[in-house]
């Protein structure tokens, strides 16, 4: 990516990236200090500089963020050797109307009184950075391993960026 790129610019590359991942791994900070990842269900929400999870408000994950709102949210595409990190901050939400908008029958599984279960947690990240690895492709990448193996030399393996939000 260049340097040149709006901030909107950047956001709309990382939607591209992960909108079709469905699950990010999110990492908070424990009371011991320790950080400790998770995975969330991606919501069928275009990214837009913020990102929003469904969670349970008796969860560890929640207590954390709500102690030390700091958090980051990792995605990953094997399949297409792309990779995203973003740091951020949570936010815990009560928005009925967000809620009708991110629901689905599937988190009945977690939820027993579905959309009115009174554990329910939205969790809004606002991201303030990112660091993306794209790959070449699967094809690319087989290619350039096998010809750093024979040649010695480093292969064109894609990019890496650090952008700020």
């Amino acid at each position: 990516m260049s340097d040149d790129l709006t901030r909107e610019q950047v956001i709309k590359h990382i939607a591209s990236i992960i909108k079709d991942v469905k699950f990010a791994m999110l990492t908070t900070v424990t009371d011991e200090g320790h950080m400790h990842a998770r995975p969330m269900t991606t919501q069928q929400t275009e990214f837009d500089g913020d990102l929003w999870f469904i969670g349970g408000k008796d969860t560890e994950g929640v207590h954390d963020m709500a102690q030390r709102p700091q958090v980051n949210v990792s995605y990953s595409s094997p399949e297409d050797s792309n990779y995203v990190s973003l740091t951020g901050t949570a936010e815990l939400v009560e928005d009925r109307a967000k809620l009708d908008e991110l629901w689905s029958d599937f988190y009945k599984t977690y939820f027993e009184g579905g959309k009115d279960d009174p554990n329910i947690q939205l969790i809004k990240i606002n991201a303030h950075g990112a660091e993306l690895w794209e790959g070449p492709g699967k094809v690319k990448a087989l290619y350039e391993l096998a010809r750093g193996a024979v040649t010695g030399k480093r292969g064109e393996m894609g990019n890496n960026e650090t952008v700020n939000l």
